[in-house]
Parts: C-alpha cells; structure tokens; sequence
C-alpha cells in the first residue's frame, strides 16, 4: 500500500498566504522524513481554499528540496492550460528528477478562471478530451503535430524527450480526476489511472474501478494494463489517541476553512452554485476516512483498498490548519500508520 500527503495550501480563517504556502512546503518535506510515499498538490485560482496557482511549479521546488519522495499533481487543471506548455513542463521534471514525478490532470471546474486565462467556457465544457490526447501525446511520442479545434500547429519535435530520462522509464505518468461516469470512460479508453476525491465512500469508488475496468475492456486494453492501473483514493487523515479528539480538531478547524474557500468560487457565466454545509461535509469526511486512533486510521485504509481494489492513497493532513499539528500528523501517520499496514 502506498500513502501519500495531499497538500491544498489551504489558508484558514486569520492566516495570511504566505503562512498557508509554508505549511504547505514543510508537510511535504516532513513526508518524506516519516516515510510517506508520495506529496500531491492541489491547484486552485483566486481562492483561500487552496493558496497553489501552479501545482507543477510547487512541485519543481519540493522535487529540488527532496531526495526520494515521489511528488505528484492533483490536479493541474487542464483547461486553463496549454497541453504542449504542461507537457514540457511535465517531462522536464521527469527527467530531471529521476522519475519522481507524476501529472495528476483535471477538468477543474466552470469557474472565472476560463475568463482570466482566455481559455473560455468551451474549453471547460468541451475541450478536455483534445487537451488530454494532445498532451498525452507529447510524453508519449518523438515529435507531435495538431489538427484539433482548439490547437493546430505544425510537426515539431518534443524536447525534452521523456524517454531521456536517465532512469530508462519512459515518462511521467498520468493520472485522471474523476468524478462521472463520463471522466471514467475518458480515462479508461486511455489507459490512464484515476484519481478519485475526498466526497465519495468506499462503495461509489469501488463502482467505479469496475466502470473503469468495463470501459478499459471495451476499448481493447490488455489485461495487464488493466490489472496494472494504480488508482488514487483522496481522502484525510487525522490521528490522535482517540477518535474523538482527531475528529474535534477537525470540526474545529475546517468547516471555518472550508465557508471562506468555497464562498470565494466565482463562476464564469453567473450559473448558480449548490454548495456544501462546511460543518456537514467535515462530519461526513470524519465519517469516510482515516480519523481517529493510529490502528483504526488504518484499519479504515485497509477497508478501503479491500473494498476498491485501490492501493494508493492521497491523505489532507492539514486539516488542523496549524503547522506545528500538521507536522505531527504526518510523522504518526508515518510512525504509527505505516507500520501497521505492512
């Protein structure tokens, strides 16, 4: 099983931004000190949910600052992107990491980033599947030429090439934000692991892995491909020496987080939003994901990977919003977790 910190940068009520980005940076490299598999990093424009614009800039500086961790996106949102722009970007970090990078890729959502950006709602509602082959493309092949609707150019020679790599692993993997029935046919006609999010239980994510698996079939990919996807489950993670006090400071902390970053969301077209509760979201996360002592945060891990077939995980551990309580939430999940996982 392999555990990873998902990491928004999350800014709480009273904190600054730059307090937010340090935490930020600091979980990640206390993860690799508890023995933490992978750091992920979230993307977010304009809002204190998340204080990252840039997730694969986010995740050079934690490359350079770590050795052996491996550091992931989740997402870099895809629309408000060129597909060429982050496939450099992409396979320049793959190389010169050593393969310690992963793309997690996302439509995002239909916020008034498509505006700034110039990408336009179309791209959000429409463009996605052109901007996944066409950047998939780019790790995959020596030299790539465009004739889509949104991007057409001319052949022109990938550098650098992916393949490059030292390491002799041909490229970055993909990874796919999934959250319908559509985005998971998107990724399983692909070939393309799934990330699955923080709002869903064991039971939508193990439906679908088996839509996935369908899909993947109908396409004609071969059984080993398929038994070799490695899907991402999001979740949180919050260990204390009782449930209840794990649970306490969460209740404490995000539903405050949680108003202030999702009121913030502008859409680009005026379309009305359903929001939801930030007190009841938070008791439903308590309620799905490891929070609680270090033996039932993972047998609750174990639960879900013997539900969904899904051995990775992307863990929030900073929920607290404080720095010094994260730090320590990802060293027990490494010291205490772990060990019980094995």
């Amino acid at each position: 099983m392999r555990i990873g910190s998902f990491v928004l940068a999350a800014q709480f009520p009273g904190q600054g931004q730059g307090e937010a980005l340090h935490r930020a940076v600091r979980s990640a490299e206390v993860a690799e000190e508890a023995g933490l598999d992978a750091v992920w990093l979230a993307e977010h424009h304009f809002v204190p949910y998340g204080t990252c614009p840039s997730a694969v800039t986010l995740a050079a500086l934690l490359l350079g600052r770590t050795r052996r961790i491996q550091v992931g996106t989740a997402v870099s949102v895809l629309p408000t992107a060129h597909p060429v722009t982050l496939g450099e970007q992409a396979a320049l970090l793959h190389v010169t990491s050593g393969g310690r990078f992963t793309l997690g890729v996302g439509r995002g959502g239909p916020w008034v980033d498509l505006e700034v950006f110039g990408a336009g709602l179309e791209a959000y509602e429409k463009g996605f599947p052109e901007s996944l082959d066409l950047l998939v493309r780019w790790l995959r092949e020596p030299s790539v030429a465009s004739a889509g609707e949104r991007f057409a150019f001319r052949e022109v020679p990938v550098v650098p090439r992916p393949s490059e790599s030292l390491t002799g692993v041909e490229g970055p993997e993909v990874v796919v934000a999934c959250t319908s029935p559509a985005s998971v046919r998107l990724a399983a006609e692909r070939g393309l692991s799934m990330l699955l999010g923080m709002h869903v239980g064991d039971e939508e994510k193990a439906e679908m892995v088996a839509l996935w698996r369908t899909h993947a079939r109908a396409a004609g990919r071969s059984p080993e491909e398929i038994a070799g996807a490695a899907h991402v489950s999001a979740g949180i993670a919050q260990i204390a020496d009782r449930r209840t006090d794990a649970a306490e400071t969460l209740l404490k902390a995000m539903p405050g987080w949680l108003k202030q970053g999702l009121d913030a969301h502008i859409t680009v077209d005026g379309r009305a939003r359903a929001m939801r509760d930030p007190l009841a979201y938070t008791e439903l996360l308590c309620g799905l994901h490891p929070v609680g002592t270090p033996q039932l945060c993972a047998d609750r891990l174990a639960a879900t990977s013997e539900r969904t077939g899904i051995t990775r995980f992307a863990l929030l551990v900073e929920g607290s919003g404080d720095l010094a309580a994260t730090e320590e939430n990802v060293r027990r999940l490494g010291a205490e977790v772990l060990p019980r996982l094995l």
